[in-house]
C-alpha cells in the first residue's frame, strides 16, 4: 500500500511550483521521484498484489505523459497485471475529494482483476456537512480543547478580524482577475472542498459560515469525522498532537471509507492471488 507524495502532480500543487519557478512531477527531486522508491520496493519484495493512490490529476500531468511511464513500470517492466479509476470520496463524506486507486495484481498469478464492477454510492446523494459539524445544541458533551461548555466550538477557531479582511481581499483581487482563487465558506447543507495540509496556515478552503459573524476554522474533530476517521457524531478517534499536526495529517490523510470500499472490492480478488501464490510456493518446496 504507498501513496507517494501528490503535490508534484496536483494542479494546486503544479500551479504553485510553476509560480515559484519549482520543478514538478518526476523533476520534483525531493518529492516527484519517491515514484520509484515504490518501484525499488515491489521489485524487492515482490507482493501478490499492491495499492497505490494519488491525485486525479496524476492522469493528465505534463500531458499524460507522467502516467505513461507509471503504467509502463508497473506492467512492463515489474509485470503486474494493473487497473486503476478515480474514486470520489464525496460519496461517503462531506468532501469533494477525487482521488485515483491503481491497483495491480503480480502477473504470473493468473488473476485478472478489473474495477469495471466497482459502483460507489451515487456522490450526489452523499452526506452533508451538518453531519459532521458540532451541533452546538447542547446535545454533544464539551470536549477541550475543541469545544467547551454545552458543545460550543471553542472561540480559538473563529478567524480573527485581520485574517477575515485579508482572505477577503484576496479573493477580491483575484476575482477581478477572473482567477478562482479565494476562500471557500460552507454552511451545514454544503458538500467541502477538498481538505488539504494546508489547512492549519488559515483554514480558507473549508470555513464554516457563522451567519453575519466572522467565520470559523474546523475542528481537528471536524477534520475526523470528514475524512472517515470517526463516524458523524463521534469522536473516538484519538487525537494526541497539536492543531497544526492534526490539521497536516488528516489533510494528508486518504478518506477511510473511501479506500475501505476499495479494500472490500479489492478482496476477492486478493484471496484469488494470495491462494494461487501459496500454490506456486508449495509446488516450489515439494520440488526442492
Amino acid at each position: 500500500l504507498a501513496g507517494f507524495p501528490c503535490q508534484p502532480f496536483s494542479i494546486a500543487g503544479v500551479s504553485k511550483k510553476n509560480a515559484l519557478n519549482r520543478p514538478h512531477g518526476f523533476a520534483c527531486d525531493t518529492q516527484g521521484t519517491l515514484f520509484f522508491d515504490v518501484e525499488r520496493i515491489l521489485e524487492e519484495k515482490r507482493p501478490a498484489a499492491f495499492v497505490l493512490e494519488n491525485v486525479k490529476n496524476l492522469l493528465n500531468h505534463d500531458k499524460g505523459r507522467t502516467f505513461a511511464v507509471i503504467r509502463q513500470v508497473l506492467s512492463e517492466k515489474l509485470d503486474y497485471d494493473i487497473d486503476f479509476k478515480v474514486v470520489n470520496a464525496k460519496s461517503w463524506v462531506p468532501q469533494h475529494r477525487e482521488r485515483i486507486f491503481i491497483v495491480g495484481i503480480r502477473r504470473d498469478l493468473g488473476v485478472k482483476f478489473t474495477f469495471n464492477d466497482f459502483v460507489a454510492p451515487d456522490p450526489r446523494e452523499g452526506p452533508k456537512l451538518k453531519s459532521i459539524l458540532h451541533p452546538e445544541d447542547g446535545s454533544e458533551k464539551a470536549e477541550p480543547p475543541f469545544t467547551v461548555s454545552e458543545g460550543m466550538v471553542a472561540a480559538k477557531y473563529t478567524l480573527t478580524e485581520h485574517l477575515w479582511k485579508y482572505l477577503q481581499g484576496y479573493a477580491e483581487k483575484h476575482r477581478q482577475r477572473g482567477n478562482g482563487f479565494g476562500f471557500g465558506r460552507f454552511g451545514p447543507g454544503d458538500v467541502a472542498r477538498t481538505l488539504s495540509a494546508r489547512y492549519y496556515k488559515d483554514g480558507s478552503e473549508i470555513l464554516i459560515s457563522r451567519g453575519d459573524d466572522i467565520p470559523r476554522r474546523l475542528t481537528p474533530r471536524e477534520c475526523a469525522r470528514l475524512m472517515g476517521f470517526d463516524a458523524p457524531g463521534k469522536s473516538d478517534f484519538l487525537i494526541k498532537v497539536s492543531d497544526m499536526q492534526a490539521y497536516k495529517q488528516f489533510g494528508n490523510s486518504v478518506a477511510v471509507p473511501a479506500v475501505a470500499a476499495v479494500a472490500s472490492y479489492l478482496k476477492p480478488f486478493l484471496g484469488q492471488a494470495l491462494a494461487k501464490e501459496k500454490g506456486i510456493v508449495d509446488r516450489q518446496e515439494t520440488n526442492s
